[in-house]
């Protein structure tokens, strides 16, 4: 996992600075809702706890700071909220994160940790602010200017073995033929060589993909972004103890305040510069 992840943020840090016309980032929160916000003067202080491993959300920048779009979004939070003096983040690895949030070394979580039932048991959820989409990647040779995926009708889409890409691929778009790959890289590879039409895969790496040098020009993306709690979970989400549910609706109530502003829609475009929908 944390080698991924490293590998992804030298696939972010090339990519970034090639930036087309992105799309807006879809509004998870109804304009007309309305979520109080806790009296937050009994905080002492709010420590988030991340990860430097999971670029370009959570990692190391260039000179040595604490970067990314969950600091720069829980720095906004934490303005909103007006508790600035009182935030602080914290970083530790991946594994330490439950550990570190149940024995009361922070108060919340940023780390993109995927909500499963069990975990809401132990630990309270804000709203989702993000979700990651499933995307097809074209080889523009091979299937000229497409503008949905019906245009890939008996041609050959990679899959990666055993990913839920895979299985939503099945699931979404019974009547197109997959050729499965073993791993990530060998999808990508044969489709830069044409060897397959498309690919459907994380839509967020394909993005950076398609923009970076690996890709060479052959490939862009297919209009639409398709999205699925059952297999992609809820989305991203911030993670706290569940003994403090005063601590998650003031969460919620800061992102839906930084969602109406479009200030969380300024955050997505400084770290997804070509979008990922």
């Amino acid at each position: 996992m944390k080698i991924h992840r490293l590998l992804a943020l030298c696939v972010y840090l090339i990519a970034a600075p090639l930036a087309a016309q992105p799309k807006d980032l879809p509004n998870l929160f109804d304009a007309r809702e309305r979520i109080a916000k806790p009296d937050l003067t009994g905080l002492a202080r709010l420590r988030f706890l991340t990860t430097v491993d999971f670029p370009p959300f959570n990692f190391i920048d260039q000179s040595g700071r604490l970067s990314g779009f969950h600091v720069d979004l829980v720095r906004e939070i934490c303005r909103e909220l007006d508790i600035e003096a009182k935030c602080q983040i914290q970083a530790v690895t991946y594994a330490e994160l439950l550990p570190a949030l149940e024995e009361g070394q922070g108060e919340a979580v940023a780390a993109g940790i995927a909500v499963s039932p069990e975990l809401r048991q132990r630990f309270g959820f804000s709203r989702p602010f993000m979700r990651l989409p499933a995307r097809f990647a074209v080889n523009t040779k091979a299937t000229g200017a497409l503008s949905d995926p019906t245009g890939l009708k008996g041609k050959v889409v990679g899959v990666v073995s055993g990913t839920t890409h895979e299985v939503m691929f099945r699931a979404f778009f019974p009547k197109l033929e997959a050729k499965v790959f073993p791993d990530r890289n060998a999808m990508l590879t044969a489709l830069q060589k044409g060897e397959v039409a498309a690919a459907f895969s994380d839509g967020m790496q394909l993005s950076f993909w398609v923009s970076g040098g690996a890709a060479a020009g052959c490939c862009g993306l297919v209009d639409g972004a398709y999205f699925s709690q059952r297999f992609l979970g809820e989305g991203l989400t911030i993670m706290n103890r569940k003994s403090e549910p005063a601590l998650t609706q003031a969460i919620d109530h800061a992102l839906l305040a930084l969602s109406r502003s479009g200030r969380l829609d300024e955050i997505y475009l400084r770290y997804f510069p070509n979008g990922i929908y």
